[in-house]
């Protein structure tokens, strides 16, 4: 083969062996092919288009086996041009179903439960980084009356986000009291950037706030945590870590350490997240806004064992990024299925 340009019979051999090898894990021999799919050519034939394949670096010779494996570049032209989505089952849709059929409007509540869903049925590891909050825009605050010397502040952005934040004052205020400064911090801060009103709160308001009112004096003071991100400290969810352990690619003890460390360290799949965003882009249509980065392309030291499939997701004007990490041999036509069709319902 003297260019990379393969034609039909070659595109299908590689689809069998990246499909087969999907399923089983095992290297894929020629009579395996001629054995599951009904091509009208022998085993033989099979045989040197595999070595033509191989030649070209489509795919592997693991030690010796007999079999082969996809590699790096033949998972690459498997996802962009030879990949069938297929659809997902009425068990499947049930279940996807029930875990959906939630009165919640909490949306971080949602995207957890959406994150579940995609580790359940793609049984691989699931991620989800959260909105940048502070990116988002007030559409108003409020302020409840818990006690003497606590308030609930309730912040809502344009796109339906809430976050809760109870402060503590360190002098009694009266409920009658928490009125005027709601009224007054929506008309000076709605409709700007929670990032701006972090910045310059105290000086949207100091003129007309009473520097000895308790209640404005404690919001200057908590500024920062009250208009930061929704989950403080918590940038991205990890779930599903039981199906990446159990993966036969991760049996031999180093790789094993390794997908512990990827885990349990979450600055690591936050890292994978953000220098992958828009690297690769599956070129089918009905796969368009789904980046599926595999092994060597992930940035990262460690991650020439894995393939990450990840969409971006918009609440309003603020978004963030869900995907799903997993050994290379993952059904990628399944995930880009989740990704891109609309509730199964």
């Amino acid at each position: 083969m003297l260019n990379d340009d393969l034609n039909a019979r070659e595109k299908s051999i590689l689809r069998y062996v990246v499909q087969q090898f999907i399923v089983t894990a095992s290297p894929v021999g020629s009579r395996n092919i001629t054995k599951k799919y009904n091509l009208g050519i022998s085993p033989a034939t099979v045989r040197n288009i595999m070595s033509d394949l191989e030649e070209s670096g489509y795919i592997g010779h693991p030690h010796t086996s007999a079999g082969r494996i996809p590699t790096d570049k033949g998972y690459r032209m498997y996802v962009d041009d030879l990949m069938e989505i297929q659809a997902l089952n009425s068990e499947e849709k049930k279940s996807i179903n029930k875990d959906l059929d939630t009165n919640s409007i909490d949306q971080t509540e949602i995207l957890d439960i959406a994150t579940k869903i995609l580790s359940r049925v793609t049984n691989q590891l699931a991620c989800i980084v959260y909105p940048k909050f502070d990116a988002g825009i007030l559409q108003k605050i409020q302020l409840i009356y818990l006690s003497s010397n606590k308030i609930l502040i309730v912040i809502t952005i344009k796109s339906g986000l809430l976050k809760t934040v109870t402060i503590e004052l360190d002098t009694e205020i009266s409920e009658s009291s928490i009125e005027p400064v709601q009224s007054l911090l929506n008309e000076k801060l709605s409709g700007l950037k929670l990032s701006e009103i972090r910045l310059s709160f105290s000086n949207r308001i100091k003129e007309s706030a009473s520097e000895d009112n308790p209640i404005f004096r404690i919001l200057v003071e908590s500024a920062d945590k009250i208009f930061s991100d929704i989950r403080t400290g918590e940038k991205v969810a990890v779930t599903g870590a039981k199906n990446l352990l159990l993966q036969p690619e991760f049996e031999d003890p180093l790789k094993f350490h390794s997908v512990v460390d990827l885990i349990e360290d979450k600055e690591i799949i936050l890292h994978i997240f953000e220098n992958s965003s828009g690297l690769f882009l599956a070129k089918r249509k009905d796969v368009n806004g789904v980046s599926v980065v595999i092994g060597q392309e992930l940035p990262s030291n460690s991650g020439s064992d894995y393939s990450l499939v990840t969409k971006e997701y918009k609440v309003g004007n603020v978004s963030g990024t869900m995907g799903v990490i997993g050994p290379k041999r993952m059904d990628y036509s399944k995930i880009c299925l989740l990704y891109t069709s609309p509730s199964p319902r």
